[in-house]
């Protein structure tokens, strides 16, 4: 590891806009740092990280310097991973993770030739994260504990919208805090991912792989699952027979749990403040916000989500 300098110290100092232009300077000085050639990338995806394709590399640079600690786990587990022959993103072999000037963390990853999953694939993403929930804990370092909405608070004290959005959200996430403790899971604890959406996966051939680590944790699979079954109750991605595919695959249906609404509540919420982060760069991000807004607070909208 390199360069942490009391980054959680600074946690708090998110004032900054993290946009396309920040993160590009970000990832010249980390490729200068790691003498890695920076030559054209290309910016991937923009969201809690900011993902480029450089060369046969894929680069995270992550919004802030709370994100530190998550930038060391996804370095470790994804080497734990590749111990236990489970098919994740493999890490360059580079010194990582790196701290540009004292606020962005950045990974490097070997770039997989292949595209993203998509509908069809909601049964391998079910197999996988049946075989991820029964892994034993690592040994060679700490697996945190599940911490569901610790991002949403930051999240929302920083971001650019209405006063009372900001007061209704935060509201929400304490009376969620509250529902959550009270929660009687059915299934037993393990690894979990965390973001356990199809495009986490990626394909060379049929052969899948399952990235994304920032929010691997041990605790319960009901929430892994329970992100697919928000976006097929809430969002309206899955059809009903796509949703029953997923379920047959992994042997389990969240949502005839009755700590379900809880699970889909929480998960809508992380997913409309995720979007919100981002309202200042695009009308369209701008529009899905307040329809997902619309969805948390009157209950408009159901099934009609877009996904970005």
């Amino acid at each position: 590891m390199i360069g942490r300098n009391d980054a959680n110290e600074r946690a708090n100092d998110l004032t900054s806009r993290f946009d396309e232009q920040t993160a590009r300077d970000a990832l010249g000085q980390a490729c200068t740092a790691a003498d890695v050639e920076c030559v054209n990338p290309r910016l991937l995806r923009l969201g809690e990280n900011a993902i480029f394709r450089l060369n046969g590399l894929v680069v995270r640079v992550a919004r802030g310097p709370a994100h530190w600690d998550d930038a060391v786990k996804e370095v470790n587990v994804a080497r734990w991973l590749s111990q236990a022959d489970f098919p994740g993103a493999r890490l360059a072999d580079l010194p990582q993770p790196l701290l540009i000037r004292d606020t962005y963390p950045v990974t490097f990853w070997n770039f997989i030739d292949g595209p993203n999953g998509g509908p069809s694939d909601i049964d391998t993403l079910a197999a996988l994260l049946n075989r991820l929930h029964k892994l034993p804990r690592p040994k060679t370092f700490e697996l945190p504990e599940q911490e569901l909405l610790s991002k949403i608070e930051p999240r929302i004290d920083t971001a650019p919208i209405e006063p009372d959005d900001k007061r209704f959200l935060l509201q929400l996430c304490d009376r969620l805090k509250g529902e959550i403790a009270e929660l009687d899971y059915e299934l037993p604890a393990g690894p979990v991912h965390g973001d356990a959406h199809v495009q986490n996966l990626m394909f060379t051939g049929h052969t899948p792989t399952m990235i994304d680590f920032e929010a691997v944790s041990w605790g319960q699979p009901e929430w892994d699952l329970g992100l697919t079954a928000t976006e097929y109750e809430t969002a309206g991605w899955w059809t009903a027979d796509q949703y029953q595919e997923f379920t047959d695959s992994y042997g389990y249906d969240v949502t005839q749990w009755d700590g379900f609404p809880v699970v889909q509540a929480t998960h809508e919420l992380k997913m409309t403040t995720w979007i919100m982060q981002n309202v200042e760069t695009s009308d369209r991000i701008a529009q899905e916000y307040a329809t997902r807004i619309a969805t948390l607070r009157r209950r408009e909208n159901i099934g009609r989500w877009s996904a970005f």
